[in-house]
């Protein structure tokens, strides 16, 4: 049961803010856009954070991703005019083979063969990336089936000429016939379609670094790894102005499945020693999601700390405002407060009374701030389709400080007024 006293001091505060409505919602404004900012602020900052850490879980947190990385020294002697070469470099399949049977946390072990050409349909011709690899793939990668199969076992070990093609490029062959009768041309070579994959990442990017020719990444046809063997070789050669040079690479990724997350960061030294050892020259590179993702997980939470700082300050600032209005009224009330006194109310009627007008004003403004802070990040999202992410703990956390704030940026101007002289206060005019 709520004390009717209590209950009539609250009537009391919030009438005496009524009476200056204006200046009220002035002192609350700094209230509103401090939770409005936090909330907002640490929305884009957790969607952008998200979408990051989305991207790098869908590489795989047990995997461990070795590319082909053709050494400068190559890349340098490639761009000169009027001479033709062939370079060696990059992964080879007695890698695939050493990592597989070497290092007993390893699972599996996932080679790819990466070809940069054009799908032909019927008048429709597309640039794509024809990546040859296992059937294993599916599972390591996790990708979604919309439709037919993936690459089989038999597939493999025949070399045929099947291939899965992904969803984005399917509709641009196709258009609106079905993909599933259909038969593309890749070079000289013809391949029946067999599945479609819906692309789940951004698994598939270029076979180099600084390879500004591509395409989209949804533009990707799977073939069995032995066909693309058989029909590509391991020299591709580029022709230039005048020139050309053939690049012999025997497997561009090789993509490694560890059994649990504590054996990928035991693997990875353990897979440079052995790459090392094999390989004259640095012509390789790893990548280990497990270890991105904690440095966007760490990354995240300084910049949630400095996002939650730099909106912190508009809520000391609003705080700041409350005092200093209060303060102002203390001094408006004086002999109000000398009325009272002298009626018999106690110092603690008092200090109750301004702070209970305080905590409504940082409280009303906190929810009016709650509301737009919610709201903000849905219209950006809406305009510029950005994802935001609101948390439950950035809401309470905003809605916290605004009422800690009220109370205490509240206390001084209260106490000031309890400490007032009855006698005084009623002398002043």
């Amino acid at each position: 049961m709520i004390p009717y006293q209590f209950v009539y001091t609250v009537q009391l505060g919030i009438k005496s803010l009524l009476l200056h409505k204006l200046r009220s919602g002035l002192t609350m404004l700094g209230i509103i856009f401090g939770v409005c900012s936090v909330i907002a602020m640490l929305a884009i900052g957790e969607g952008a954070s998200y979408e990051a850490q989305e991207r790098i879980k869908r590489l795989g947190s047990t995997n461990v991703i070795i590319n082909s990385v053709k050494p400068p020294e190559d890349t340098q002697g490639s761009s000169s005019s009027n001479r033709s070469f062939e370079v060696h470099y990059g992964l080879t399949y007695d890698d695939a083979s050493r990592l597989q049977h070497t290092l007993p946390s390893i699972e599996r072990v996932v080679p790819m063969r990466i070809i940069r050409e054009n799908a032909r349909y019927d008048q429709n011709e597309v640039p794509c990336q024809v990546i040859g690899t296992l059937p294993a793939y599916q599972l390591v990668q996790g990708v979604h089936i919309a439709k037919g199969r993936f690459l089989t076992r038999t597939d493999e070990r025949h070399a045929r000429n099947v291939c899965v093609l992904t969803v984005g490029l399917a509709k641009r062959l196709f258009g609106f016939r079905d993909p599933m009768e259909g038969v593309i041309r890749v070079q000289g070579d013809y391949y029946q379609v067999v599945g479609m994959l819906q692309e789940t990442g951004t698994m598939e990017q270029r076979p180099q670094k600084g390879d500004s020719d591509g395409e989209a990444i949804d533009n990707n046809i799977y073939i069995p790894l032995s066909t693309a063997r058989a029909r590509f070789g391991e020299t591709l050669v580029r022709r230039n102005s005048g020139s050309f040079s053939a690049e012999s690479v025997q497997l561009h990724r090789i993509v490694v499945r560890m059994k649990d997350t504590n054996g990928v960061l035991i693997a990875e030294p353990q897979i440079l020693s052995m790459l090392k050892r094999f390989h004259s020259k640095i012509d390789y590179e790893l990548i280990v999601p497990l270890q991105l993702l904690r440095e966007a997980e760490a990354t995240k939470r300084m910049f949630n700390i400095v996002l939650g700082s730099i909106a912190a300050i508009s809520l000391l600032v609003g705080g700041i405002g409350i005092m200093n209005i209060m303060l102002a009224t203390v001094t408006e009330r004086t002999r109000e407060i000398g009325v009272r006194r002298a009626l018999g109310a106690k110092k603690r009627d008092i200090v109750r009374q301004f702070l209970i007008e305080t905590v409504v004003l940082s409280v009303g403004g906190g929810l009016i701030g709650v509301l737009i802070g919610i709201l903000v990040p849905v219209i950006v999202s809406y305009a510029t389709d950005m994802k935001t992410v609101i948390t439950w703990w950035s809401v309470l956390l905003a809605f916290g400080i605004s009422g800690f704030t009220g109370i205490l940026f509240g206390l001084y101007p209260a106490s000031q007024a309890a400490e007032l002289d009855p006698i005084e206060a009623l002398r002043h005019e």
